[in-house]
């Protein structure tokens, strides 16, 4: 479903989603990045909450397009960090469990605000729960393990060096072959990325306590 088809609360609760879940997500790895070493993410700015060092012009383009959208990659150099490139993993661990960690905090908020009677009101009670099932779909989406998601540099550092030079040959292809999931997960059915999607609903389900 496109952004501009989407009911009003689905439409908030994933520009809000994306900001501050791009925003947490980005500045983990720059933040995980530095701690282990590699301080040119900090010499560039990305070591910020703030969203404009992070937004990327084109894939906030899309975000308001199609729904969905991407962040400024964070340059990280492999050979900096501690203990070696085997710390590239969790350099890009770290944004996915930046957005597990928002959605639970948001999810916590959301049942505070319910017992409080804040979220009595449809509008605000989806759009809060949206937040939640958006910053758990991006954590799964990117756990993948296509380049450039961060599921790649997850595996790819935990693979033996011959193996991962072998593996490091074909990630230009990544590109093309995430491209082909995301098209064919667009419509009811879901596509390929069904099984997402459920899962996220599940977790989030269960972190708002619906």
């Amino acid at each position: 479903m496109l952004l501009f088809d989407a009911p009003l609360p689905d439409k908030v609760g994933l520009i809000v989603a994306l900001i501050f879940g791009i925003t947490v997500h980005e500045f983990s790895h720059a933040y995980s990045a530095d701690q282990l070493g590699d301080h040119r993410p900090r010499a560039l700015g990305r070591v910020s909450f703030n969203p404009l060092r992070h937004l990327d012009p084109i894939g906030s383009l899309f975000l308001l397009i199609a729904g969905f959208g991407w962040g400024k990659p964070v340059p990280v150099n492999p050979y900096a960090l501690r203990p070696g490139r085997i710390g590239m993993t969790g350099v890009a661990v770290a944004g996915p469990l930046a957005n597990f960690a928002l959605a639970a905090l948001v999810g916590v908020a959301f049942r505070i605000l319910q017992l409080g009677g804040l979220l009595d009101a449809e509008f605000p009670r989806l759009v809060v729960a949206s937040v939640v099932f958006y910053n758990v779909a991006l954590a799964l989406f990117n756990l993948i393990p296509i380049p450039p998601l961060d599921g790649y540099n997850v595996v790819l550092p935990l693979l033996p060096a011959r193996q991962a030079m072998t593996v490091q040959q074909y990630a230009p292809y990544g590109y093309i072959a995430l491209l082909i999931l995301v098209v064919l997960s667009y419509g009811a059915s879901g596509g390929p990325l069904r099984w997402l999607f459920e899962l996220a609903g599940g977790i989030s389900r269960f972190m708002i306590g619906a």
